[in-house]
């Protein structure tokens, strides 16, 4: 069966203070691509991984009410925590656990927007 999910785009203010911040906490690059009239930064995956994009354009603004992304922390999830306190973000609920489906924290990212970090 194919991913319910296939992209996500991550609204951000700065791009280039959120790209520092998911490279942080993902303990991974996001690298940056630019294009006529538009950049964002990629966020780490394999041509096959389920992925999204950072981006920053007018009417599109971070938030801490809307849906919430869950992003894997590949086992590292103390880490992450860890890089958010120092990369700029926030955390809202500490890491717990969440049943048979692992670990999560929740936490505001550097642009203002709620993710959950998520490890088995």
């Amino acid at each position: 069966m194919a991913n319910q999910i296939v992209w996500v785009d991550i609204p951000v203010i700065d791009l280039d203070r959120a790209i520092r911040f998911y490279s942080a906490v993902l303990g991974a690059p996001v690298s940056k691509q630019e294009y006529p009239g538009m950049a964002m930064g990629l966020l780490p995956g394999n041509d096959q991984d389920v992925t999204g994009c950072l981006h920053s354009s007018d009417g599109v603004r971070p938030s801490d009410h809307g849906p919430l992304l869950y992003l894997n922390c590949q086992g590292r999830l103390d880490e992450a925590v860890a890089a958010v306190l120092t990369s700029g973000g926030k955390v809202l609920q500490e890491k717990h656990a969440i049943g048979p489906y692992g670990f999560r924290a929740i936490v505001l990212d550097s642009e203002g927007n709620r993710i959950a970090l998520h490890s088995r």
